[in-house]
């Protein structure tokens, strides 16, 4: 992991997914949260679960998704203006099933659009276009019930999704900062105390 070009005053989108607003994943977005603020970042916020996202793609925005992306385009709006705004994402979420939750995965459906954040491949066998170059940064702070060494077993697919998939859409000089408690099934409060300001620490520094 590259720590090359960090620089204070980026502005940040933070995403949380998570149903329980008591949960140690809002606490941890709270603590992320405030670390950026300390760190100098101009944040814009976005609560999934809080505000009742629709992670579902319908029908008709399944036919209009090639052909007429504006169609969804328009109805998730603040969503993607937030996107476009942004220099640094920051993901805070709980790992399940080896994935981020339901909610997110159907955020990434609904508002990274063609024409947003990618454009179709250009010829057969060609990647996507990426279209978030303005992305500088990204940050993923997870937790999950497994074992890291059972991660790393299956290859850690969760992880590759973000790090490498949708990090492939950003900067070329895009760095990443990964984040993640694992064992949460068995973990001491000292352990998650001591995650928390880990996680405090690494946002709040240039």
């Amino acid at each position: 992991m590259s720590r090359r070009h960090w620089s204070n005053n980026l502005k940040t989108l933070v995403v949380h997914c998570h149903p329980n607003p008591q949960s140690f994943s809002a606490a941890l977005n709270a603590a992320a949260c405030r670390a950026l603020e300390t760190a100098g970042h101009e944040l814009r916020r976005i609560d999934l679960y809080a505000e009742g996202f629709d992670p579902v793609l319908s029908r008709e925005e399944r036919e209009a998704y090639l052909p007429n992306p504006g169609l969804i385009e328009i109805r998730v709006q603040p969503h993607v203006d937030a996107l476009r705004w942004a220099e640094h994402l920051v993901f805070v979420y709980p790992t399940w099933f080896y994935g981020p939750p339901a909610m997110l995965k159907g955020w990434l459906e609904r508002v990274w659009l063609p024409g947003v954040a990618f454009l179709p491949p250009p010829a057969k066998g060609k990647p996507a276009v990426a279209g978030l170059r303005h992305i500088k940064r990204l940050t993923v702070v997870t937790t999950g019930g497994a074992p890291w060494w059972w991660l790393k077993l299956i290859g850690d697919p969760g992880k590759k999704l973000f790090t490498r998939g949708l990090r492939a859409l950003f900067a070329r000089s895009c760095t990443t900062t990964w984040l993640q408690l694992h064992n949460m099934n068995n973990v001491s409060r000292a352990e998650c105390e001591a995650f928390l300001a880990k996680v405090s620490k690494r946002l709040s520094a240039p």
